[in-house]
């Protein structure tokens, strides 16, 4: 018996893995040029000549690393779905240049007079921050342009499907271009779902992906699945067609998990089992938080007089506030943060989450949430174990209580410690209701079924470029 195959057409398909190395690629290129650029201008003389014996007499060996460290300050940017939109490009090379501008400062200032070079070092942060925002810009608009764009079909045009796809359509670029949809349910052929059309059944499939020059498929059924359409998505996978599932996709273009998509079973059947991480992980990752909370509270030591002082002269005593908090395993435990609202701003005994515009934040406290500066005496609450860097936002034990009773797998998000920052924290700033509590457990859970070194150094990365920006909450 021959197996009909489906007739694609040879074109780009370049995945996401293959376009952060063309990124990592074209980033050390154009920092390696701001090294040249700086080294040039450091070398002359009086800005009028220049002599390449320079190269080897004053330049450092670490001036030749800087591109490196530009590289892992550009991080937040290698997220394919940042790397497509140029305000969010803007945004991730203005945190590397102002990360870069602070280090140096901080080394200049603290290093031995004459010992660092000043023009050298200026020059090149400039101009990496010039040439890599020319460079981002070309990439945008090269790859996104249609011949390097993937041509999608999703497979099933019920609920998963078409609330995936109307997401889809308000993204600009989209990650690809959503062709239409194959579904078996015969009153849905020809209508339009979402603003896409239902192209055919699984016995036109093989059909439609040569018609549509079809490059994926997103699997998007959660019922039984029929054998007639098994095959035709095995011959497609054969075909070098590739096959996605809804969950793995919506995770890799939104960045977190579809808690509304999957079945009440997944929670068991697959993030469980996803949310191990290895033993050296968890030992770094504590390493990290000792050391970054010892550092917390020497800072918080030099600060707490001048912050005292304001928070007094603002609105009164007391200085700290205190709250129990629900932590790892839904253990409660007791946080403490400088007070940033108004004496008895829940005397009802009511628990609210944070707003924007919340009268009951002071004057003082706008600023001290803004630069996230309200959390340093959590930094005891990290130093005992109780809390982490990274993780979810530690909530009040009331509203933990009542959103497990709202939102499927809410309590999944106690499987790891809270922390001071996180995923959730820096993709979306406030809650203020229901909805909006959800989109942020998306959020958690991408976190805690993902988290690795590399995720958490892209969290500190953003969360350093929110406080430079007093973007916090």
């Amino acid at each position: 018996m021959t197996v009909e195959k489906p007739q694609i057409k040879k074109r780009w398909r370049i995945r996401n893995g293959e376009r952060q190395a063309i990124l990592f690629l074209g980033d050390m290129l154009i920092a390696y040029l701001a090294v040249f650029v700086g080294l040039y201008f450091w070398g002359q003389k009086d800005w009028l000549d220049f002599s390449w014996a320079f190269l080897g007499q004053r330049a450092p060996f670490w001036f030749y690393l800087l591109p490196f460290l530009w590289v892992i300050f550009l991080i937040e940017v290698y997220d394919i779905r940042k790397a497509n939109h140029r305000k969010d490009v803007i945004r991730g090379v203005a945190t590397a240049a102002g990360i870069s501008f602070i280090i140096y400062l901080v080394i200049f200032f603290i290093s031995d007079p004459n010992s660092l070079p000043r023009r050298g070092v200026f020059i090149f942060i400039i101009a990496a921050t010039i040439l890599t925002f020319a460079w981002r810009s070309l990439y945008i608009r090269i790859f996104t342009a249609p011949v390097f764009m993937r041509r999608a079909l999703m497979i099933g045009a019920g609920k998963a499907g078409s609330t995936l796809a109307s997401m889809l359509r308000e993204i600009h670029p989209g990650p690809f271009i959503l062709v239409g949809y194959i579904d078996d349910d015969p009153e849905k052929q020809g209508e339009e779902i979402s603003g896409y059309p239902v192209l055919g059944t699984a016995e036109r499939m093989t059909a439609v992906i040569g018609e549509q020059d079809i490059t994926d498929l997103i699997f998007a059924i959660s019922g039984e699945l029929k054998p007639e359409l098994f095959r035709a998505i095995l011959n497609a996978a054969e075909s070098d067609i590739e096959v996605t599932s809804l969950p793995k996709l919506y995770e890799e273009v939104f960045g977190r998990v579809p808690i509304f998509l999957l079945q009440t079973d997944w929670i068991l059947r697959s993030f469980i089992d996803q949310t191990h991480t290895s033993g050296v992980y968890e030992s770094v990752k504590r390493l990290i938080d000792i050391a970054g909370s010892i550092v917390g509270l020497l800072l918080l030591v030099l600060l707490y007089p001048l912050i005292a002082l304001s928070i007094i002269i603002d609105s009164g005593f007391p200085i700290l506030y205190s709250q129990m908090r629900v932590g790892k395993n839904g253990h409660p435990y007791k946080i403490f943060k400088f007070r940033t609202m108004y004496q008895d701003a829940e005397k009802d005994g009511v628990a609210r989450t944070a707003s924007a515009n919340d009268a009951r934040i002071t004057r003082f406290g706008k600023i001290l949430r803004r630069s996230h500066v309200d959390e340093l005496p959590q930094c005891w609450n990290i130093l005992r174990g109780e809390n982490s860097i990274i993780g979810p936002r530690a909530e009040q034990i009331e509203l933990v209580n009542k959103f497990q009773q709202e939102l499927p797998f809410y309590r999944a998000r106690l499987f790891v410690r809270p922390g001071l920052t996180g995923w959730a924290q820096i993709n979306q700033r406030y809650a203020t209701t229901v909805e909006d509590t959800a989109v942020k457990l998306e959020y958690d859970l991408y976190y805690i079924k993902n988290r690795n070194l590399l995720l958490d150094l892209t969290i500190i990365l953003r969360t350093v470029g929110m406080v430079l920006g007093f973007k916090g909450l």
